[in-house]
């Protein structure tokens, strides 16, 4: 049972179809992407079959799970959602590569990439496809709402673009010295009250309009995990359209149930996702010093920081991820220094 919370900043209420108007609603596809995730999955699904649909029919719910260990996508048949269709993959395709696999299955207006360790609350959706369908929500692209913790509290739900000087402020301690003076890539709930547009939201509740999420070809799957919702949200960005925070749409996102069960690949996929995005948009001098900046100084920190707490399994998680690194820069120096073509950078957002 999921607890109701007031509403922060309510946009205008769902319409109530009239007889015979159902047909006029706009469709919606979920996509979840699962990866050992256990009951969560199950919970999620029946947030969504308990979901309110005044303001959208429920086209279709896929699941893509990635060669999940745990049985998790087998335990769904009880779940009263005639649109699930499930897709197993013989192997962990990665985050980005799943959610278009799954996206291509569907055809509605609207398309949710929904994390399988969140549940959303009965008004949750009626919300934002209310707020999507105004007219003044035109430009709005991509749709997030308020993440809420197990515990209740809320949580950050959307960032900034990746900027070099978060990360130097971060890694050299300023961050946490001079937290006022130093920019931070997460916008905190204490910055953000009331429905607005952001940069970015959190890839765990992500509506997006189909057009333009098939205009633009997707996630890009060189990110297996991590910054893939950024980088698509930056393109969107690029392509005119916004990212909008829905304050009075609730989700509760239990968080990194599937990434902590790998701790060193999880710290290398994020560091991984930063260095592509880097590659991808910032001017070269910045991206060769985040790369500097993540091998000599954030490694170390990050291991110093584990032998000081004396726990082995952060020690090893952080030798892994330095070694899956390391691997992944030497391959792209070797790859410019080929004679295949150099990877061409897009446009940056002004």
């Amino acid at each position: 049972m999921v607890k109701q919370i007031p509403a922060r900043n309510r946009t205008s209420p769902a319409p109530t179809p009239s007889a015979g108007a159902t047909e006029a609603l706009p469709g919606l596809d979920i996509v979840v992407v699962n990866w050992n995730t256990g009951e969560f999955l199950r919970n999620c699904l029946l947030s969504i079959a308990a979901s309110r649909h005044t303001a959208f029919t429920l086209d279709s719910v896929i699941v893509v799970d990635n060669s999940s260990s745990d049985g998790s996508a087998d335990r769904t048949d009880d779940v009263p959602l005639p649109q699930l269709h499930v897709i197993h993959n013989a192997e962990n395709l990665g985050f980005a590569t799943a959610c278009n696999q799954g996206a291509k299955e569907g055809t509605a207006p609207f398309v949710l990439f929904l994390n399988p360790d969140t549940t959303l609350f009965p008004e949750t959706l009626d919300r934002v496809l209310s707020f999507l369908a105004l007219p003044e929500a035109a430009r709005v692209g991509i749709c997030g709402g308020q993440m809420i913790g197990d515990d209740g509290k809320l949580q950050a739900s959307c960032a900034r673009f990746p900027r070099l000087p978060m990360f130097l402020a971060k890694a050299t301690g300023a961050a946490r010295l001079l937290p006022s003076l130093t920019p931070s890539q997460w916008i905190s709930v204490d910055e953000i009250k009331e429905s607005q547009p952001v940069d970015h939201v959190i890839g765990a509740f992500f509506l997006m309009r189909r057009p333009l999420f098939e205009d633009l070809g997707g996630f890009d799957e060189r990110f297996f995990l991590y910054y893939e919702e950024i980088e698509l949200a930056y393109r969107a960005r690029i392509a005119g359209f916004l990212s909008y925070f829905l304050a009075d749409a609730p989700v509760i996102h239990k968080g990194n149930v599937s990434s902590s069960q790998i701790i060193g690949p999880r710290i290398f996929y994020v560091l991984h996702g930063r260095t592509e995005f880097a590659r991808l948009y910032w001017p070269r001098r910045q991206t060769l010093t985040l790369t500097a900046m993540t091998l000599l100084i954030e490694f170390p920190s990050r291991l110093a920081l584990a032998l000081a707490r004396r726990r082995g399994h952060e020690v090893r998680a952080v030798a892994v991820a330095f070694r899956l690194y390391t691997k992944y820069v030497a391959a792209v120096i070797q790859q410019n220094h080929s004679h295949r073509p150099k990877r061409s950078r897009r446009r940056h957002v002004h």
